[in-house]
Parts: structure tokens; C-alpha cells; sequence
């Protein structure tokens, strides 16, 4: 291994820190300029099969970690919220770059102390937020124009992890994020409902988010699905553009001089349902340019293909390399948690209105 290979740990071995253990190894395989050296975790039956698997040292505290002296370039941490900002802070004191899973931390007083000792330290600290790393939505970003109105759906179905948070700080923080980032405009109004199902913690949740500019956005967000969805609809002028995340697929509807209200109702079905059926799309197509709905126009950009964990790494370590700014930044990472928290307080108070204390206290 090159003496320039940027040294790095994984801070916590659960569901998200084993995918960031194999994607370092991946990419230390690969040549690609990385080693990773060490992990840590507290239980004992997960550090034995990370230091089997990877042949690295595992310690079961962060103060383990640094008193052996492994000459850390960067860290990823992967540990149960409620924990980022004691393991963070102590790593970036310690002079290490961060990689910090979403979010960024439990509070604003948290999330702005993380930013500060990184600021003060000059040390890289970029919040893990995996959708923006996403192919669908790296190949559309460029294209923005004026997104007026957000659709989104994130659905999973039931496990027991991350319960130390509701399912907006779970899931949903995700799709804040990307609209923050593509409405471009502060928030003027939040309204949310959200109920424990499966857990004590808010488990499914609907929000509407207006934006300064006038953008409206809805979020539809569960844990207790029987389905696994993550989709992402939007509207700009004359143009309505359908992201599948996990399909990493995308899809591009351009409308000419006809209104909406005037296409066929099968094109007017798929501009609702966000369907991207290749062989249907090509029929509406060719309906489109046929005379029912002229104008109207069907695009599927080029995506190109790649595991959005890979893809956000390798850019950390780009970023620890050149000591250039994130493409996710610490600062987004803290608006995406104000509006999460704006939104669950939107949550508390409209559980009082509603005398749903039943329904929170069922769980408790």
C-alpha cells in the first residue's frame, strides 16, 4: 500500500457502518489510494466478526481508537444518532476528517458545535446524506429549472433498526434534503402529522413544506409498509421530471402549447403514478407525436449506473484529498435537521390539537 493511502476507521459495525467497512475494503482493493486500518464497536459479538472478516484491529471505544496512534486520515461514523455528536466531536478533536451518516446530529446546539470544531480544526465533515450521490439524481440536477411542486414517497417495511429516531430523522431526512437542495428557497411553512405504529417514535408521517418562493412540497414517509418505495416527483414549467431511486431511473415529460387537462387520460395516469415502463413509455411516445397529444414529448436521460454508498465515499475521500468543500456540506446537513425538527414539532402540536395521546401513549 502507497505511503499516500489515506488511513481510515469505521465508528460503529452496525446495519450502516458493515456497508461503509466493505465499501473502504472495496475500494482499497481496487488501489484506490485508501486502507482502512481500524473499526469501532462495543459489541463484542459484532467486533469479532468485523475483525475476522477485515483483519483490523477493532476497539470498543472512539479513546481506544486514539490512544493507539494509528496515524487516522478519516473516519466514518456510523453509530446510533443519538451518539454522533459525542463520537464525532472527539474524532475531529482529534484531527480527523468525518464522514458523518444523517443526519448530522439529534440537535441544532449539537449539529452547530460539530460545525464549529470542524471550522476551528479545518478538518472535512460531510453529513452521509446517500440520496444526493444517487444516479437518477446527479444525471438531473444539472437540469433544474423552477421545481414549483414536490412529490415524494419513502416507504419500507418494519425492522427493528434506528428506532432511536422517528421516521422523519430515519427516512425522510433524505427527501428533505434533496428538495432543500433543489427548491433552492428558505422555508415559509410547515405542516405535519405523524403516529407511533410499531414503535414509540412517530413510524409514518405526512408533511407539506411551502418554500419562500412558492414551492410547495409533500413528503409521504413509512416504516410500516408492506412495500419498499422511494420515489420522487416534481413539476416544473411545462415539464414534469419522475425520480426512482432505488431503480436509480429517470424520467422526463415535456409539454408543449397543450395543458395537462388535455391529454389522453392513459398519458394523464402516468404523469400521475410516476410509472416508467419502457415498453408503455415508447407506446405514449409514439401516441404523443401521432396527433392525440401533440407537443407533448418523453425523455429518458442517460443515467449512469453506480452504488450511491461507492460513489458518496470515494467524494469524501476526493474532498480529504484536495481539502476542497463537500458536495454535501456540513451546513446542509444542519438545514436538513432544522426542518426535520421544525417538522416534528409541526407533529407535537398537531397531535395535541387532536387529543392523539392515545395513540403515543399505547407505546410507551
Amino acid at each position: 500500500m502507497s505511503e499516500a493511502a489515506l488511513r481510515v476507521a469505521v465508528a460503529g459495525a452496525g446495519s450502516f457502518g458493515k456497508n461503509h467497512l466493505r465499501v473502504y475494503r472495496e475500494l482499497e482493493a481496487a488501489g484506490l489510494g485508501v486502507a482502512l486500518v481500524a473499526a469501532v464497536e462495543p459489541d463484542a459479538a459484532r467486533a469479532a466478526d468485523v475483525a475476522a472478516k477485515y483483519a483490523i484491529p477493532v476497539f470498543s471505544s472512539v479513546d481506544e481508537l486514539l490512544d493507539a496512534d494509528l496515524k487516522l486520515n478519516a473516519a466514518t461514523v456510523a453509530v446510533p444518532t443519538v451518539h454522533h455528536h459525542a463520537v464525532a466531536s472527539q474524532l475531529l478533536d482529534a484531527g480527523i476528517d468525518l464522514l458523518v451518516e444523517k443526519p448530522l446530529a439529534t440537535t441544532l446546539a449539537e449539529a452547530d458545535d460539530l460545525i464549529e470544531r470542524a471550522s476551528m480544526g479545518q478538518r472535512i465533515l460531510q453529513p452521509g446524506h446517500l440520496e444526493r450521490f444517487n444516479p437518477a439524481v446527479l444525471a438531473v440536477q444539472p437540469q433544474l429549472k423552477r421545481p414549483m411542486f414536490f412529490e415524494s414517497h419513502r416507504l419500507s417495511i418494519f425492522t427493528p433498526r434506528a428506532l432511536d429516531v422517528d421516521v422523519v430523522l430515519d427516512l425522510m431526512i433524505h427527501d428533505l434534503d434533496i428538495v432543500l437542495t433543489f427548491a433552492n428557497s428558505p422555508v415559509r411553512e410547515v405542516r405535519a402529522v405523524g403516529l407511533p405504529i410499531l414503535s414509540p417514535r412517530v413510524d409514518i408521517a405526512n408533511v407539506r413544506v411551502e418554500f419562500e418562493s412558492g414551492c410547495v412540497a409533500n413528503f409521504t414517509a413509512s416504516r410500516v409498509s408492506t412495500e419498499r418505495v422511494r420515489k420522487l416527483r416534481f413539476f416544473e414549467p411545462r415539464q414534469y421530471v419522475s425520480i426512482d431511486y432505488a431503480r436509480q431511473d429517470l424520467l422526463v415529460i415535456r409539454v408543449g402549447t397543450r395543458g395537462a387537462a388535455d391529454l389522453p387520460a392513459e398519458i394523464q395516469a402516468v404523469i400521475a403514478s410516476g410509472r416508467a415502463d419502457p415498453a408503455l413509455l415508447a407506446k405514449l411516445a409514439a401516441t404523443g407525436a401521432g396527433g392525440p397529444a401533440p407537443g407533448l414529448s418523453f425523455a429518458k436521460p442517460p443515467v449512469t449506473p453506480g452504488e450511491p454508498l461507492r460513489l458518496e465515499i470515494v467524494s469524501f475521500l476526493e474532498s480529504v484529498r484536495t481539502r476542497q468543500q463537500p458536495r454535501v456540506t456540513a451546513r446542509q446537513g444542519r438545514d436538513a435537521l432544522a426542518l426535520a425538527l421544525e417538522i416534528q414539532a409541526s407533529m407535537a402540536a398537531h397531535a395535541e390539537r387532536a387529543g392523539l395521546g392515545d395513540f403515543f401513549n399505547a407505546g410507551a
